[in-house]
C-alpha cells in the first residue's frame, strides 16, 4: 500500500484537519464517563443539585463540541476519499492508455474494467473508513485504557488480559481473510468478462438462438462469485463474535469484581459505571478496528491488482531528439524484420521481411488468412515491436521515434471498424480535431460517404449510437476511411477496410484514393485481388514470408501463390 502514500501527501492539509477533528471528537467522548462518575459519586451521593446541573451543562457543551468535530470529520473524510479515488482512477486510466498492444494482450479487458471501477472503489472505501472511524478508534481505545487505569489500576488488569487476545484475533483475521478476497475479485473479473462478451456478441447470440448457452455460462460465473463471496464472509464473520465475546467477558469480570469491592467499601459506584463505559468504548473501538481491518483485507486484494497494472512496463522506448526529416516523410523500409507476439523469439508470425515503400507509391499487400498481412502493417506505427530487424520511416528507425510523433504522420483504417458515440462529423474529426467543415466533406466525398451522410436525418450532425450501430457495415467502413483521409497523413494504411463495401463503391473509392495517394505512401492490405491489381507494387505474403513482390504482370509470371489467388478469385470468370 506504500504506493498510495503519494496521493495522501497531496492532501496532507485536509488530512491534518481531519486528524484534529477526530482527536477532538475522541477527547470529548473520553471525558464523558469521568464527568458522569463525578456526578454520581459527588452530586447524587451528597444531593448537591447545583453541582449536578453544573457538570450536566458541561457534559452538554462537550457533547456539542464533539458533534461539531464529528461533522467536520465526516465532511473532510468524504472530500479526501473522493479526491483520492478520482486521482487514482485517472492515473490508472492514463497508465492503461500508455500501454502497447503487447501489454494489453497480457491483461484481460474485463479485468481492467474491474480494476478501474470496483478495485478503485474498494481502496476509496478504505480511505474513507480510515479518515472517518479508524483514526478515532485507536485514540478512543488507548484513551479509554488510560482513563480506566487512572480510575482504578486494579480493575485495569482485566484489560491487560483482554486486549492481547483481541489483537491476536485481528491478526488472524487479516492473515486468513486475504486469499479469500483475492478469489472474490478474480471471480468478479469472470462475471464482467462473460457479460462483456455477451454484449459484444449479442447479435450473434440472437442469430444462433444461444440464449440458454449464454445463460448457463453466466450462471456458472455468477455462482462462482457467490461461492467465493460466501466463503470470504463466512470466514470473516467468525472473528467478530470472538471479539464481542472477549470484551463482554471482560465487562462481566469488571461487574463481578466491582460489585464485590463496592460491598467491601473499596470502590465507589460511579467509578464502576465509568469503568463499564470505558470498557464499552473499548469494545466499540475494537469492533471498529476489526471492521476497518476487514476493509483493509479487501482493499489489499484490490490494491495488489491495481499495482499489477501500474507495474506493467511499456516496452516501447524512444529518443526525444529523433525526428523524421522532411525529404522522405512517406518512405517505409523493412530490413530483415521478424515478429513473434510473445516477444521472445518463439513462433514467428513474420520472417525475414525486406521491403521498401516509397512516397507516392500504392503498395498492395495480399495473402491468405493468417499470412501476417495485418501484423506487418501494425509494426509501422509501433503497435507492436519487431522481435528482430529494423523498420524505418523517413530513413529513421521507428524504435528511435516517439510513438505520438510517429503516429501523427500515419493514418490507419483497421480491419474492425470502430466508431464512437457522437455525431458523424465528430467521428471524422477524430483524424484531425481542427478539421473544417470543408475538409470533413472533402474526406467524406473521397470515401464515398458524402451522399449517404446527407441522406441521414441530421446529415453530418446525425448522432451515432455506441459503436455506430445505426449505420450499416459498409457505411461504418466509409466513415472510418474518411476519418483517416481527413488527417492528410504521410503514410496511409488501409487494412482490409472495404470488405463490407459493394464492388462499384469500392472501385470509386480506389479511384479517389489513386489521386489522393499521389503525394503519400499508401499500404493497402486486402484479400481481394481486384483491390490491388492496379497497385504500383504488390507484396504477396505466405506463412509470414514475402513470396512475391512486383506489379500484377510480373507476379502472374513469377509467383505461384499470386497466380493461385488470381485463379481462385478471377480466373474462372475470365475464362
Amino acid at each position: 500500500m506504500r504506493f498510495f502514500y503519494r496521493y495522501a501527501r497531496k492532501q496532507r492539509l485536509l488530512i491534518g484537519a481531519g486528524v484534529l477533528s477526530v482527536t477532538l471528537e475522541a477527547l470529548c467522548d473520553l471525558l464523558q464517563p469521568t464527568i458522569m462518575a463525578k456526578i454520581i459519586d459527588v452530586g447524587v451521593a451528597a444531593r448537591q443539585m447545583d453541582y449536578i446541573i453544573r457538570l450536566g451543562g458541561l457534559m452538554l457543551f462537550i457533547t456539542a463540541v464533539g458533534a461539531i468535530a464529528a461533522s467536520a470529520r465526516n465532511v473532510i473524510s468524504s472530500r479526501v476519499s473522493q479526491r483520492f479515488g478520482m486521482e487514482l482512477r485517472f492515473d490508472l486510466y492514463k497508465k492503461i492508455q500508455s500501454f502497447s498492444f503487447r501489454n494489453l494482450d497480457t491483461l484481460d479487458r474485463a479485468s481492467l474494467v474491474t480494476r478501474l471501477t470496483n478495485d478503485v472503489n474498494q481502496v476509496q472505501l478504505l480511505v474513507n473508513g480510515m479518515m472517518r472511524i479508524s483514526l478515532k478508534a485507536p485514540l478512543l481505545c488507548l484513551g479509554s485504557l488510560i482513563m480506566a487505569t487512572y480510575l482504578n489500576p486494579q480493575l485495569a488488569l482485566v484489560l491487560v488480559a483482554v486486549v492481547p487476545l483481541i489483537a491476536i484475533i485481528i491478526v488472524l483475521n487479516m492473515k486468513i481473510g486475504l486469499p479469500f478476497f483475492v478469489k472474490v475479485q478474480t471471480a468478479l473479473d469472470k462475471v464482467n468478462g462473460v457479460m462483456r462478451e455477451y454484449l459484444a456478441g449479442v447479435r450473434v447470440v440472437k442469430a444462433f438462438n444461444r440464449f440458454d448457452y449464454e445463460t448457463v455460462k453466466f450462471n456458472a460465473a455468477n455462482e462462482m462469485l457467490q461461492i467465493h463471496s460466501t466463503a470470504a464472509m463466512r470466514v470473516m464473520s467468525a472473528f467478530s463474535p470472538g471479539i464481542s465475546l472477549t470484551v463482554n467477558s471482560g465487562i462481566v469480570v469488571v461487574l463481578w469484581l466491582g460489585g464485590l469491592w463496592v460491598s467491601q467499601g473499596r470502590l465507589q459506584v460511579g467509578h464502576i459505571i465509568a469503568f463499564i463505559n470505558y470498557m464499552t468504548q473499548i469494545l466499540f473501538s475494537l469492533m471498529i478496528i476489526f471492521m476497518v481491518f476487514n476493509m483493509l483485507v479487501r482493499a489489499r486484494a484490490s490494491a495488489g491488482r491495481i499495482l499489477e497494472v501500474f507495474r506493467q512496463e511499456n516496452p516501447v522506448t524512444w529518443e526525444e531528439s529523433a525526428k523524421i526529416p522532411d525529404g522522405q516523410k512517406g518512405r517505409v523500409d523493412f530490413e530483415n524484420v521478424c515478429l513473434a507476439y510473445d516477444g521472445t523469439g518463439g513462433e514467428r508470425i513474420l520472417k525475414n521481411i525486406n521491403l521498401t515503400c516509397l512516397p507516392g507509391e500504392t503498395v498492395g499487400i495480399i495473402g491468405s488468412t493468417g499470412s501476417g498481412k495485418s501484423s506487418l502493417v501494425n509494426l509501422i506505427p509501433r503497435f507492436y515491436e519487431a522481435t528482430s530487424g529494423v523498420i524505418k520511416v523517413g530513413g529513421v528507425e521507428v524504435s528511435r521515434l516517439q510513438p505520438q510523433i510517429l503516429r501523427k504522420k500515419i493514418a490507419v483504417v483497421p480491419q474492425k471498424t470502430v466508431l464512437f458515440t457522437g455525431t458523424v462529423a465528430d467521428n471524422i474529426r477524430w483524424g484531425k480535431e481542427d478539421a473544417t467543415r470543408t475538409e470533413v466533406e472533402a474526406a467524406a466525398r473521397m470515401a464515398e460517404a458524402h451522399a449517404f451522410i446527407l441522406s441521414l436525418p441530421a446529415g453530418y450532425q446525425t448522432k451515432l449510437e455506441q459503436g455506430g450501430v445505426n449505420l450499416s457495415g459498409g457505411q461504418k467502413q466509409r466513415v472510418a476511411i474518411a476519418r483517416a483521409l481527413v488527417r492528410k497523413p504521410d503514410i496511409l494504411i488501409l487494412d482490409d477496410c472495404t470488405s463490407a463495401v459493394d464492388a462499384v463503391t469500392e472501385a470509386r473509392i480506389r479511384e479517389a484514393l489513386k489521386k489522393y495517394a499521389s503525394r503519400l505512401t499508401c499500404l493497402l492490405v486486402t484479400q481481394r485481388i481486384t483491390s490491388v491489381i492496379n497497385a504500383d507494387k504488390i507484396v504477396v505474403l505466405d506463412k509470414g514470408e514475402i513470396v512475391g513482390c512486383g506489379n500484377h504482370e510480373a507476379l502472374m509470371k513469377d509467383c505461384g501463390v499470386y497466380r493461385a489467388i488470381f485463379q481462385s478469385q478471377l480466373g474462372r470468370e475470365i475464362e
